[in-house]
């Protein structure tokens, strides 16, 4: 069957149209998107400005019309946490289910967590032990880890770059004092969750999701996009951390000429290199695989099993 997933991220509005089916790899057919950044488009109160809303309205909309050209039979529309987090995300939910006939699922925190675990278990299988995996977003930072598909402990930080950078970093180069209060603010976060990670015990395999862990890993010397989704990508500590000093001393123009980095996140990139590093030092990691599946196909997978129960076969469930 052919279906489509609708992801309505903090920094990108994604259409992604695959050909899946119970037992297989889910195939990517069609990709049609959007950088919104909608966790950067907030007024004073948080919430999403008119013209956001109108731009989100818009990419909904011709995501539809590109699911009936592309015959999709089943869209799987979500919001992360842009909308979840929003003083008017049900104003917002409202407008987009008025005028395009699309209502979204607001996933939780915990729930983008569970699903991405479930994805990146099913990428690296079952002897890679206890898993922990790490999700940089434009809103939120995802952290699960567990031995089976569905993750023993699985939390959601307010750590997405697009976030910090908006709250924290908005000059053109950052501010030594902005840059010591936000890895202040950052560790102590992540330092909030590391010993309900630690009581687990030791990961067997570190992996990262995400556009922003991706980006990361190319800075540091990972293959580029083109060489595949089957190449291995790895990012080291000693790699991220002899980058963030440079990171610190750039314009947003410098780091767009990072190779990797897109013109739309080179802003972000400062605040996603210090998350990262913080959550590398704080649980001890050396490195993590890059993996390339992440939220959108832990939800593809989740609606494929739900296929094998013929009482479900018509409904998208998005958790479980």
């Amino acid at each position: 069957m052919r279906l489509g997933v609708l992801d309505v991220g903090s920094n990108t509005v994604h259409f992604l149209v695959v050909d899946a089916h119970p037992g297989a790899a889910p195939l990517p057919a069609y990709s049609h998107k959007a950088e919104l950044r909608l966790a950067e488009l907030l007024d004073a109160e948080g919430s999403i400005h008119a013209s956001g809303v109108d731009k989100l309205i818009g990419m909904v909309a011709s995501s539809i019309r590109v699911a009936e050209d592309k015959g999709v039979v089943d869209v799987l529309p979500f919001a992360t946490s842009a909308v979840r987090e929003a003083g008017n995300g049900e104003e917002v939910l409202r407008r987009v289910a008025e005028e395009t006939g699309v209502e979204l699922r607001v996933l939780s925190g915990q729930d983008e967590a569970r699903l991405t675990f479930l994805a990146v278990r099913r990428w690296f299988g079952w002897s890679s032990g206890r898993l922990l995996n790490l999700d940089i977003g434009g809103g939120s930072l995802e952290i699960a880890c567990g031995l089976d598909e569905q993750p023993d402990v699985a939390c959601s930080l307010p750590l997405g770059a697009g976030r910090l950078t908006a709250g924290w970093l908005p000059g053109d180069v950052a501010d030594p004092e902005d840059l010591r209060r936000l890895r202040r603010h950052i560790r102590a976060e992540i330092a909030s969750v590391a010993g309900e990670i630690a009581r687990l015990g030791a990961p067997d395999h570190a992996v990262a999701t995400s556009k922003t862990f991706k980006q990361l890993a190319r800075m540091t010397g990972a293959a580029p996009a083109d060489a595949g989704q089957y190449t291995t990508r790895k990012l080291t500590r000693s790699g991220l951390s002899a980058w963030v000093p440079r990171l610190c001393a750039m314009s947003v123009a410098e780091r767009a000429q990072i190779p990797g980095v897109s013109p739309g996140r080179a802003r972000q990139l400062l605040a996603g290199a210090l998350v990262a590093d913080a959550a590398m030092d704080i649980f001890g990691l050396a490195e993590l695989d890059i993996c390339p599946w992440a939220l959108r196909e832990g939800i593809i997978l989740r609606r494929l099993d739900t296929l094998d129960s013929p009482a479900d076969r018509n409904r998208a469930a998005l958790t479980g």
